[in-house]
């Protein structure tokens, strides 16, 4: 045991020593500080030639000049905004009119895109190829040039301010200022009716799980769609009538007759949709969707053909098919790609100084940086916003492809 147990007559080799100079780990590790110390001398250097530039100019820094009022009007507002609000009201002003346009039209490209991109692989000749063409022509148009068509070409062609508007079914108008509809005037209590409408996502939500689970235990289908549908509508009904319904239509005014300076529309009665906004959410749903055609036409066919032949053999019809067995495989293919097009489209809203909507872009980084001078300040902002906006969608994204994945076992 003695000369087992003695190092003289161990079979194993002793481990060589290796110079840290040879040693990935070390020198990774190195490498890695050199350059974490290049980029913060880097950063360091460029902010500090910034400060003394802007002070060699004359020119103030810092975000004091947020609370300076801007005294300039903005066409739409979703929050309280005058003239003498202040830089800070702009950009929270700008900020959602941006949010606004990139959430709608990420829902309405995202429904036109499926409809087109399963219309692309339909076994009707002329449904198919009208896919094949919007796809084709809508893709290889600038989007500039779609802002143009739409802002210039057709909403400026509609009935002027004092003609007559085309009316559709006498509620809702449309002239070049835009689409007027009746508003939404609330009272007290209306805000139990708001509160409704969290609790019958959360009661659909779970009827839908209720569902889900009964269906894998006892092989009925349940219409938990149409069911939820009914709960979304009928809960925040049933809390508006037993309220005693605290809101009111408030509608449009048209003037004919009177000066001639006062006729038309009447300002601040009823809803109008500016023609800015209009143009945009129809140029950016319009392009995107026909990336997103692709994108879906992609995913179907790479779904195997098996699976298709499959599920007809069940006796399930072809929009059932689509529907329960085609799309969800789809999904996994379809979704980073799409992911890449929402955030496109959110990137595209800023073009919308081309056309004057009032974007964070327009407004902030545009009159409010000319007016103030600081470029370096709202340049930063503007670009945090994008990137937060950029990441929060990825991460929304992420979540749901996690979701849809396949599990291995």
């Amino acid at each position: 045991m003695a000369v087992e147990s003695d190092p003289r007559y161990s079979s194993a080799p002793s481990p060589a020593k290796v110079s840290p100079l040879y040693d990935p780990k070390v020198r990774g590790m190195v490498a890695q500080i050199v350059l974490l110390v290049i980029v913060v001398g880097l950063g360091y250097g460029l902010v500090t030639n910034t400060y003394t530039n802007l002070q060699k100019g004359g020119i103030a820094s810092g975000f004091g000049f947020l609370s300076d009022p801007a005294g300039f009007g903005i066409i739409q507002a979703l929050i309280p905004y005058t003239e003498s609000s202040s830089y800070l009201r702009v950009f929270f002003v700008g900020l959602l009119n941006t949010i606004l346009v990139a959430v709608i039209g990420i829902i309405l490209a995202t429904i036109l895109g499926f409809i087109v991109g399963i219309a692309r692989l339909s076994s009707n000749w002329l449904v198919s190829t009208i896919a094949w063409a919007y796809i084709e022509v809508m893709r290889n148009i600038p989007l500039l040039l779609h802002l143009f068509i739409w802002y210039f070409a057709v909403l400026r062609a509609l009935p002027a301010k004092r003609d007559e508007p085309i009316s559709f079914f006498d509620t809702v108008f449309l002239n070049i200022f835009g689409i007027w509809a009746p508003a939404l005037i609330t009272a007290d209590g209306f805000w139990m009716t708001l509160a409704a409408i969290p609790l019958a996502v959360v009661v659909a939500w779970g009827v839908s799980r209720w569902a889900k689970a009964r269906q894998l235990r006892t092989g009925q289908p349940f219409p938990s769609f149409w069911v939820g549908l009914g709960i979304l509508i009928a809960i925040p009904l049933a809390v508006f009538a037993a309220t005693g319904m605290p809101a009111t239509w408030e509608h449009p005014v048209f003037k004919e007759t009177g000066p001639l300076l006062r006729r038309g529309f009447q300002q601040d009665i009823g809803l109008n949709i500016i023609p800015e906004f209009i143009a945009l959410l129809l140029a950016l749903t319009i392009y995107t969707a026909g990336f997103i055609a692709e994108t879906v036409r992609a995913g179907i066919q790479s779904v195997h053909k098996g699976q298709t032949e499959a599920a007809r053999s069940l006796g399930l019809r072809p929009n059932r098919t689509t529907q329960l067995v085609v799309i969800p495989q789809a999904m996994r293919v379809i979704i980073p790609p799409l992911t890449s097009q929402y955030l496109n489209l959110t990137k595209n809203s800023s073009l919308a100084v081309a056309i004057a909507y009032p974007d964070l872009v327009s407004v902030f980084a545009g009159t409010s940086l000319n007016q103030t001078g600081q470029a370096v300040e709202i340049v930063l902002m503007v670009m945090a916003v994008y990137l937060t906006l950029s990441l929060l969608t990825s991460a929304l994204m992420n979540w749901y492809n996690a979701r849809v994945a396949l599990v291995e076992r």
